[in-house]
């Protein structure tokens, strides 16, 4: 037997695919970590509101589902599974660095205030590294796997299953550890001028390791085997039907006699077989047109649930959790619950009797969706509980400071007209971004003072004058009052998402009781509500996905023809592009006043849909590809023996019964086509 690519084998497996490992452990972590914090680079950076931001966070998402069946064609029409990969990953790591320069703040920033002056250019680089990552990420997704089991020899089927195990676990293996380090390097503080979040940390990563992906992927060229394009079934498969609706309108007319099925119009130019085995696919794909619905729920986790988590408090003790590494519980609980639910919940539901049928476990997979969204739902309400009352567009906020020695009495009356002086503090009218604290200063000496601590320098502040607010991260702080011949310290424990006012009053006595002599005023409360709420919402979105997505996925390869998989891969990543542009949709036009409604509104769309594909899957036959195949090819030879004016004998379908051990047991029941 001819062996494929080198003869270098490392216990037992080819040694080529462990370069595809690295290059797939590599290529995950750059792309999840980019996902974790990208909806907070919209908002603090770009300065995006939140619907904008997840417009934009959901369409990136859709793009890199669509991209993949170009990816397909691309490999298996015209350049290959190796020149496909390597081309995607050269466009991947230049959109990773495309993100790298738009998050550097100093690039545009010519004042040096922090803030940068073009903003445009930074959109745009943004725009031209998300394009360039979704075609280079997507175009590599179809390609990876199928390249890696071709360098396996057909008497290596146990091996090529241990690969595909790997690359899975390679592929979580790097969402997981991305999920975590990516938003740690993002919540570090960097810059030339100014120190800010370090998104150019944060993407930079991400581009590092693109770029080892490629150069490792590269290194191992000449060891691979490198199969010829054949042609795209997906081509094939859409031109076939193309002719079959057009040969059918084309004989609308009743004096043409009618056919079994709309496809066998196409049998005039199409092989027979081809038209059944696209039968087949049809029936599977009409299943897929309520999924879309799944995905636009469970893709907000990336989006929605990380901003509901900005506004949550991250303590866990020794632990600080941010807002983007709550996403990590998905990747804890799916490498958790997948043997979990094979090795001891289907075994279990298998002895108590229930056929528990794959489309069964898809539908309590949405059910499961529905329940995270309940949960996200009710913890929002609870944050709305927490969150302060500003005054709305035809309300005014007065606060009144007595920087005197003794109390004074304040009356208003409601037709009282208050002539405030110029000098007028601003309060914050939106919580501190990013679970900061907002803290600024007022000085009721009679002589200027500095303040000033890690991180922050609220400058001189004169008498009788205030400071502007300057952002604190969570934790303990210490501030250093000084006047010309003195010096104080005073400390104070921050949460997250605070706002302060602190005192310094014309009593201040310099010394160790300087702590007791400033007056913290508390302008807005620190977030209340944990992150730990956060987890059942993930737990249940996480038992849904690996109901829904792990059993869809082997429920589609076991009702499709061995060389119609393609297709149907293509199909499944359609309905994750469809789901993420409806959050676009809902995010655009429902403006809902509560982020709380939203949840409840999806998880009630969800419910609907849920309830009508549980019916399509109700009347939905299982059978076996393999029997029909077998089947049609034995009745097509019968005929061709036959005389050629003979009726060819309809072809059947095997049904099949949806659970393996209960086979057996069943006898094949027929039902036509």
């Amino acid at each position: 037997m001819e062996a494929k690519g080198t003869d270098k084998v490392v216990c037992g497996y080819p040694l080529s695919i462990f370069f595809i490992l690295v290059n797939e452990l590599c290529e995950s972590f750059s792309f999840y970590g980019t996902r974790a914090v990208l909806v907070l680079y919209f908002k603090y950076f770009l300065h995006w509101d939140d619907d904008l931001a997840t417009s934009i966070y959901h369409t990136f998402a859709a793009l890199c589902y669509l991209t993949p069946i170009l990816g397909a064609i691309l490999a298996d029409s015209w350049l290959g599974k190796l020149k496909t990969i390597i081309s995607c990953a050269v466009v991947s790591a230049m959109g990773y660095v495309a993100m790298t320069v738009s998050a550097v703040h100093d690039i545009t920033d010519l004042d040096k205030d922090g803030t940068p002056n073009n903003m445009t250019f930074h959109v745009v680089m943004t725009m031209v590294g998300l394009l360039f990552i979704a075609l280079g990420t997507g175009g590599m997704k179809p390609c990876v796997p199928a390249f890696g089991g071709d360098q396996f020899n057909e008497y290596q089927e146990s091996q090529r299953r241990t690969f595909f195990s790997f690359l899975y676990l390679c592929n979580n293996a790097g969402s997981f550890l991305s999920t975590i380090i990516t938003p740690t390097l993002r919540a570090q503080e960097c810059g030339i001028h100014s120190k800010q979040s370090c998104y150019p940390l944060a993407f930079g990563v991400p581009a590092a390791l693109m770029g080892v992906a490629l150069v490792v992927f590269s290194i191992g060229s000449g060891l691979y085997y490198k199969a010829e394009p054949q042609g795209n079934i997906m081509l094939d498969v859409c031109k076939c039907i193309g002719f079959a609706l057009k040969n059918r309108y084309g004989h609308r007319s009743k004096r043409f006699p009618k056919r079994q099925h709309w496809t066998d119009w196409a049998d005039e130019k199409y092989d027979k077989l081809l038209i059944a085995q696209i039968k087949m696919v049809l029936r599977v794909l009409f299943l897929y047109i309520p999924l879309p619905m799944f995905w636009a729920l469970f893709d907000q986790k990336g989006s929605r649930w990380t901003l509901q988590a900005t506004t949550m408090d991250g303590n866990f003790g020794p632990l600080v959790i941010q807002p983007d590494q709550m996403q990590t519980a998905n990747a804890i609980l799916i490498l958790t619950l997948v043997p979990v639910m094979d090795r001891v919940i289907y075994p279990l539901i298998h002895k108590c009797g229930p056929n528990f049928t794959p489309l069964k476990r898809m539908t309590v997979g949405m059910l499961l969706v529905v329940a995270a969204f309940i949960c996200a739902a009710l913890v929002q309400i609870k944050i709305d509980k927490t969150l302060p009352k500003f005054p709305s567009a035809s309300q005014s906020q007065l606060k009144i400071l007595n920087m005197g020695r003794n109390p004074v009495k304040v009356t208003l009356s409601n037709d009282e007209i208050l002539d405030l002086p110029a000098a007028q503090m601003q309060d914050l009218t939106t919580k501190p971004q990013q679970g900061n604290n907002a803290i600024r200063f007022v000085n009721g000496m009679s002589t200027g003072v500095n303040v000033s601590t890690s991180g922050a320098d609220f400058g001189l502040i004169e008498s009788h004058d205030y400071s502007n607010y300057s952002q604190i991260e969570n934790g303990k702080a210490t501030f250093t009052i000084r006047t010309d011949s003195q010096s104080c310290e005073y400390s104070k424990e921050f949460g997250f998402g605070s706002s302060y006012t602190f005192f310094i009053p014309s009593t201040l006595t310099f010394g160790p009781a300087c702590q007791d002599s400033v007056t913290a005023a508390e302008d807005i409360k620190p977030n209340s509500a944990h992150m730990a709420l956060q987890i059942p919402q993930y737990f249940f979105i996480t038992a849904g996905e690996v109901m829904f997505s792990v059993t869809g996925l082997e429920f589609s390869y076991s009702q499709a023809p061995s060389n119609m998989k393609a297709v149907l891969q293509a199909g499944w990543l359609l309905t994750v592009a469809v789901g993420n542009f409806i959050v676009l949709i809902v995010a655009e036009i429902a403006k809902l006043p509560k982020q709380w409604v939203e949840y409840v509104l999806f998880a009630s769309l969800l419910m609907a849909v849920c309830i009508i594909f549980s019916i399509m899957a109700y009347f939905y036959t299982y059978i076996d590809p393999a029997e029909i195949e077998a089947q049609f090819k034995k009745d097509a030879g019968e005929v061709d023996d036959d005389d050629d004016d003979k009726k060819k004998p309809a072809i059947e379908m095997v049904k099949k019964d949806p659970v393996k051990c209960d086979e057996e047991n069943n006898a094949a029941k027929q039902t036509k086509m």
